[in-house]
């Protein structure tokens, strides 16, 4: 299955040259410092840019800090499926929400036009794409807690369909769907799915291709081919608490010693 949904290159070169502007101005902020140890610090989250991440999770309390995984995707695209199905999913099952942060950026390589005080949305897989991207914003901001969107959005993801899987998926975990519906088709959903576009088109460096991943707000090549190839390891390595039982019993992980 495809891995990536990329960027048409005429769009990618604006970006790309827009990144080395960006990290021109920026030379001598540079982080020498493993993602395990960036919320360990003050200077380091400075010095790595992760400040408004370790804020969130409460930067210095004794409390272990949850791993922070953003995943920005977009709904029809293969990749963003099968990590979702095989890596993001199970991981998150495994550990939970006290050691794994997940956040979903429906959108991926959409694009947006207001048009008449109102978002018109492109989507690379077409316009049932953007109805999936919608319909799971929707349901992040409807759902009750995370785990109820999330368990909602992985059925969707997993189905052969995952805009007509919408309403059973959400049936299944007690989320209305009526409510969602009305959501979508509302300009409450128009504006939610421009914030994501927004959170998207912030993305230090810019985005290149879905899924695009972050861990602790932090993206890298090798960040992105470990999440992919083996994110539960990812986790383990980089969490700072006490192992969970999924790290001991996973063979391709060395649990740290606390």
């Amino acid at each position: 299955m495809t891995k990536f949904c990329f960027i048409p290159s005429l769009v990618l070169a604006t970006i790309v040259w827009t990144s080395l502007i960006v990290l021109s101005t920026a030379e001598s902020l540079q982080c020498v410092h493993p993602p395990s140890v960036w919320c360990s610090d003050q200077a380091i989250a400075k010095a790595c840019q992760v400040e408004k991440q370790c804020e969130r999770w409460n930067l210095g309390s004794a409390k272990a800090l949850p791993v922070g995984i953003a995943l920005y995707y977009e709904s029809l695209c293969p990749g963003c499926r099968e990590f979702i199905a095989e890596q993001l999913y199970p991981t998150w099952q495994k550990v939970g929400n006290d050691v794994l942060n997940v956040t979903l950026v429906p959108y991926g390589n959409a694009k947006e036009n207001l048009v008449d005080n109102k978002w018109v949305f492109t989507c690379q897989h077409g316009a049932q794409e953007c109805l999936g991207n919608i319909l799971e914003t929707c349901i992040l901001y409807v759902a009750k807690d995370f785990t109820t969107a999330f368990e909602s959005i992985h059925c969707m993801e997993a189905s052969d369909d995952p805009t007509t899987s919408a309403s059973k998926c959400c049936a299944q975990f007690d989320l209305n769907y009526d409510q969602v519906s009305s959501c979508v088709n509302s300009s409450l959903g128009n504006k939610l799915e421009h914030e994501m576009a927004m959170r998207t088109e912030s993305l230090d460096p810019p985005h290149q291709y879905t899924p695009w991943i972050t861990l602790n707000g932090v993206h890298t090549d090798a960040i992105q081919d470990k999440a992919q190839s083996d994110l539960l390891s990812l986790v383990c390595e980089t969490y700072q608490g006490t192992p969970p039982a999924a790290c001991s019993t996973n063979q391709n992980v060395c649990p740290r010693k606390v």
